[in-house]
């Protein structure tokens, strides 16, 4: 697709007058974990857009979000050590060969940054002057207004604002209306990153897709996927079910009871059964590894399975993979083989003991060179990376592969049937 794909009226970042302007810019780089990166992906993705400011003139001050801070019940805050921004300082330091600064707020145990002051606007004459390449705040969830709501959230947005001149949204993976992706735009010129441009681009190949189109999810959380499922049933040719939300379907569909599966969750499938009758696009693979428990892969506890042998009233325990030999039948391997367009956000395991369908199932994918293929969320994007290296690399560069910087954008978008909907995006536009 070319650039003249996306909406007329969205605001790109290469049209703003950046020279001489502080430029705040939300990127995600949620890809800390106690501490590490674990994968730089989204970092690496982020950097045409950063040296883009850098290049126009611009200062910039990166914002991200890292893991969840904030008690969504009580509204306390908690600034973890192993969710700070500093190993995404150090690595942008070295891939951008720039000094970057930190500002330093008071932390309450408590509520974390509630203190706003005008002192950070000596770093950002020290920006301009030279003395830094760039800012980047805190953990921005560390901040006491970002989720919060009323005169806090106002607050934080006014100050926010008050620190730069422009605003760039770079990060289409955090899609929910928070101040420093929804609320920024209301207070300061707003564009669209080089990155949320890509990604916007590419969904069209989900939501308007070269057929037969072939979708794979999985999940650890039913209730959460019932929507997507059901818009993949929809738009799809074939859809392939991993994880918990495979398990669900089985009970369900068969009446066998299956560890881990609740009965609320068995009973919200229902619907979903019944929605597959209609359109029979739910390939079920048949073999499943049946595991003791969920501790680790034990010789001797745990086998394999088969779909095609349960009846009602069964019990089965843990079914924590799928069996790599379900993926060599002719009709799933002709399923996956003559597919235009694969989207997957899926692993099909409880990784890692149990990694050889997930493992299986990319080798599969990976095989079709004539289909596009994306991949979304961050647990897909882990597993591919670790399981499939070399294939993880081919798809960085490949033009029949490409890696969505979030799950969740992408689900949320398959539900409402566009993507300038989601309110940080449909932000830029107005």
């Amino acid at each position: 697709m070319e650039k003249e794909d996306l909406d007329p009226r969205l605001r790109r970042s290469q049209q703003a007058q950046m020279k001489g302007k502080a430029v705040l810019i939300r990127v995600d780089h949620n890809v800390v974990k106690k501490g590490r990166i674990k994968d730089p992906y989204r970092i690496d993705v982020s950097l045409k857009t950063l040296r883009a400011v850098m290049e126009n003139g611009g200062y910039p001050i990166l914002m991200t979000h890292i893991g969840r801070p904030r008690d969504k019940k009580t509204g306390q805050i908690e600034c973890r050590e192993g969710e700070s921004v500093q190993p995404i300082v150090s690595y942008l330091e070295n891939e951008l060969r720039n000094k970057i600064v930190v500002p330093d707020f008071p932390i309450d145990p408590q509520w974390g940054i509630t203190q706003l002051d005008d002192a950070m606007k000596s770093q950002i004459e020290d920006l301009k002057n030279g003395k830094m390449g760039m800012i980047y705040l805190p953990n921005i969830r560390w901040f006491q207004g970002e989720q919060g709501s009323g005169d806090e959230r106002e607050r934080f947005a006014g100050w926010l604002a008050g620190s730069g001149d422009l605003y760039v949204n770079d990060a289409f993976s955090a899609w929910r209306a928070h101040v420093s992706t929804y609320d920024i735009t209301r207070h300061l010129p707003s564009y669209a990153g080089f990155q949320l441009q890509e990604e916007l681009l590419n969904i069209h190949k989900v939501l308007d897709p070269k057929r037969p189109f072939v979708g794979v999810i999985g999940g650890a959380k039913y209730d959460t996927k019932i929507g997507p499922i059901q818009a993949l049933l929809k738009r799809t040719d074939h859809v392939l079910l991993g994880g918990l939300i495979y398990n669900v379907y089985l009970a369900a569909k068969y009446g066998v009871d299956i560890s881990g599966v609740a009965e609320e969750e068995r009973i919200q499938a229902r619907d979903l059964v019944h929605l597959d009758s209609e359109q029979q696009k739910i390939v079920e693979l048949n073999g499943l590894v049946e595991s003791e428990t969920l501790e680790g892969k034990f010789e001797g506890r745990y086998r394999t399975v088969h779909v095609e042998g349960m009846k009602k009233g069964d019990s089965f325990n843990y079914l924590l993979d799928i069996d790599p030999q379900s993926l060599q039948m002719d009709r799933i391997v002709g399923i996956i083989r003559s597919a235009k367009t694969i989207f997957v956000n899926a692993v099909m395991g409880l990784t890692p003991p149990f990694f050889q369908g997930t493992q299986a199932l990319y080798e599969l994918i990976a095989s079709n060179r004539d289909a596009m293929k994306l991949f979304a969320g961050g647990d897909t994007l882990q597993e591919l990376r670790d399981l499939c290296p070399e294939i993880y690399e081919v798809g960085m560069e490949a033009s029949d592969f490409y890696y969505f910087t979030g799950g969740g954008s992408v689900l949320t978008t398959l539900e409402q049937g566009n993507p300038y909907e989601l309110k940080p995006i449909k932000a830029l536009m107005e």
